[in-house]
């Protein structure tokens, strides 16, 4: 059984002689992944109009157009975040776990694009998303226990990327169940580094970052040897004996 302490000293370690590497992946981990909006809010008055009519022959082609442009930047933004962010995603979460296995590579940045392993994760990753989404849907509290269930996700595509989406997201929640508590403890136990980054005019986050990630790469390691013991998976299926190719 994996032990908070025991998880964050070793990425301690691994961050004594790579940390700034680190830092740069962690800067594009955020991108990738950071970001969101607030709800709007809409104050709905009498049914009686109480202004000036209103000239919907002028007024209503501006409304169109500016519809049209939002629907348009949704898309791309949507599309950047499917085809671009979801790869570099797992690429960073391949560099953290690499790196806690000692072989530090800005080189894994890139792992997803490679033609034999791009389209398997961005269905995979796409995949994880709907389902976290629909279970957000449904309710917060059920919504938050799923998403760490599918949270090993990117870390089993780092390892195999071909492993199929279905396949990602069943052996996420395998290797979670049971310690999805755990995890979720292991999380508040950064918040006092958080907090601590935010007085520093919010950039010191970003320098807690690289221990975050680090430590959520021996969480991975350690449950992924708890599930080839329990034989949850293999080493053939996680591909833990070859040589990628970049």
């Amino acid at each position: 059984m994996w032990e908070r302490k025991e998880l964050k000293q070793r990425a301690k370690e691994v961050l004594r002689t790579s940390y700034w590497k680190a830092f740069l992946v962690s800067i594009i981990l955020v991108f990738v992944t950071g970001g969101g909006g607030s709800p709007s809010s809409f104050n709905f008055g009498s049914s009686r109009s109480t202004g000036p009519d209103v000239d919907w022959e002028f007024v209503g082609p501006i409304i169109a157009i500016v519809i049209f442009i939002f629907l348009i930047v949704f898309v791309f933004a949507l599309a950047f975040r499917i085809f671009l962010c979801f790869p570099l995603e797992v690429g960073s979460m391949r560099y953290f776990k690499q790196a806690a296995e000692h072989e530090v590579n800005l080189n894994h940045l890139g792992y997803a694009f490679n033609k034999h392993r791009y389209w398997d994760i961005v269905k995979a990753m796409l995949w994880r998303t709907f389902l976290n989404l629909l279970w957000f849907l449904l309710l917060i509290i059920p919504g938050i226990v799923k998403s760490y269930a599918y949270s090993l996700v990117p870390f089993i595509l780092a390892d195999n990327p071909n492993i199929g989406y279905r396949r990602a997201v069943e052996l996420s929640k395998e290797m979670t169940r049971g310690h999805k508590f755990r995890i979720f403890v292991l999380d508040l136990s950064f918040i006092g580094w958080l907090l601590l980054g935010v007085i520093v005019l919010f950039v010191g986050v970003l320098f807690v970052m690289p221990y975050i990630y680090a430590t959520k790469a021996e969480l991975y390691l350690a449950l992924r040897q708890e599930a080839l013991k329990r034989g949850l998976t293999s080493e053939e299926e996680l591909w833990l004996n070859q040589t990628p190719v970049f």
